[in-house]
């Protein structure tokens, strides 16, 4: 029996290929570990990175090492093979959405143009990686990077287009927008 990704809940998500030259990496969090041994102190290091090409893709990795560098190489992987798609609107998202993982909760709304990304510490780098140049945006409940990243991510991934949502409702977008 195959074993369920905890994390996912039974969700699609829309994964996406990565084409390896257009994406940017940026590192959310570095944590050192220290672990203590007979003969002494053995640190380690754990490292949060997203990848995106700012243009609606968008994904997150965990790295750990005994090594700074192979710590972000290894969490850079990871987050390639995490990559999902986000609909832009106007450099905006389409609509208010909110976000949970852990204790760690989101709460993501579209801006006027000109607002910039009005967003806090770890949720403002998955923004900015993802191509979203207007949003508000709040991190509730946990401060912590690994689940702020997490629900972030995971508001993002349930935002829906206005193309998508006439598509499944069977109506024209001009009424989709009259209503």
């Amino acid at each position: 029996m195959a074993k369920r990704n905890s994390n996912n809940k039974g969700k699609s998500r829309d994964r996406v290929k990565p084409a390896e030259t257009e994406l940017k990496e940026k590192l959310v969090n570095l944590n050192r570990v220290a672990k203590v041994t007979k003969g002494g102190r053995t640190f380690s290091f754990a490292a949060i990175v997203v990848v995106g090409d700012g243009k609606g893709t968008v994904g997150h990795g965990l790295g750990k090492a005994r090594d700074v560098s192979e710590s972000i190489a290894k969490a850079v992987d990871d987050a390639k093979k995490n990559l999902i798609k986000v609909p832009l609107l106007n450099g905006t998202i389409p609509h208010e959405q909110k976000g949970k993982y852990g204790a760690g909760k989101v709460l993501i709304k579209p801006a006027a143009p000109g607002t910039g990304v009005i967003a806090g510490g770890a949720m403002r780098n998955v923004l900015e990686i993802a191509g979203v140049q207007n949003v508000l945006a709040k991190a509730q409940g946990s401060s912590n990077p690994h689940n702020v990243v997490k629900a972030t991510i995971d508001a993002l991934s349930k935002l829906r287009s206005p193309v998508e949502i006439a598509r499944q409702r069977n109506i024209s977008l001009e009424k989709l927008f009259e209503g």
